[in-house]
């Protein structure tokens, strides 16, 4: 919320004279452009730890071209998928959730194949985390 307080020529003795703002949410705002670097090496990541394994590596979009959705997947007519998630004011945990659920979806996967894969791309992301953290 943002209001503006206009004071008169006449104030009161110890207050300022002229225009006040007052910002009513102090909550940091998260970074749009580190949000979306984060996302783009995600589906780095993932697309890494699909390839060579005889699976559909699918490109990766944000957001969700449907409104109100938080995860959407298109097949095209040449064989290729794209997962749409949406980023923005989710926690990020869920947001590589919806990332690696459309690449087990993409490849049509269940059961145990789709476990498998699920902990593998997981570690493929943690991987990556220690690294950053490390360096």
């Amino acid at each position: 919320m943002r209001e503006i307080n206009e004071k008169s020529q006449e104030g009161q003795e110890g207050e300022p004279q002229g225009m006040r703002v007052i910002h009513g949410d102090n909550r940091p705002q998260e970074s749009r452009t580190g949000r979306c670097l984060a996302f783009a090496e995600a589906a780095r990541q993932l697309g890494m730890a699909v390839r060579g394994q005889e699976l559909v590596v699918p490109s990766f979009r944000s957001p969700p071209r449907e409104v109100g959705r938080r995860r959407t997947l298109a097949r095209h007519g040449d064989g290729s998928v794209t997962v749409s998630v949406m980023v923005r004011n989710r926690i990020w945990e869920a947001v590589l959730a919806d990332m690696i659920e459309g690449v087990v979806a993409a490849n049509q996967l269940d059961g145990i194949d789709a476990e498998v894969l699920r902990d593998q791309l997981w570690e493929s992301l943690e991987g990556e985390s220690a690294r950053r953290e490390a360096a």
